[in-house]
């Protein structure tokens, strides 16, 4: 294992931020001044294939990623686009009957919740 691709699993695991690649590489350049954003794609591709990340996409058309990989959803602020994770019991109910409605075989499902940060319920009040 290289250190840069150390470094980005570790800093994976220390964080609760879901970064994009893009925030990875500038929170890592200074480490590594001969690292390109290209090895973070890289690194993080090899990653996800050995399932040890997972990518998640938004609707923001940037990929983020996360070592979290416990059963969780996510809430994201429709201002800032803040994302928090959120333990819920897994929803498998709804899976049961999408298979049973649909004939499908349901491997997996995605919930995510919208709202406003706490941070961003203080700025409304203050504008």
């Amino acid at each position: 294992m290289t250190p840069q691709r150390h470094a980005i699993l570790t800093y994976l695991y220390q964080t609760n931020s879901h970064p994009t690649a893009d925030e990875i590489y500038k929170s890592l350049e200074g480490r590594f001044p001969n690292m390109s954003v290209a090895t973070v794609y890289n690194n993080l591709r090899v990653f996800k294939e050995a399932n040890l990340i997972q990518e998640l996409s938004f609707g923001d058309n940037s990929s983020r990623f996360e070592a979290n990989l416990t059963k969780h959803y996510h809430i994201i602020c429709r201002k800032c686009n803040h994302i928090e994770d959120f333990s819920y019991p897994c929803i498998t109910d709804i899976e049961k009957l999408a298979e049973e409605k649909t004939g499908f075989i349901i491997d997996s499902h995605c919930v995510e919740v919208y709202g406003l940060c706490q941070d961003c319920q203080k700025l409304a009040i203050v504008e």
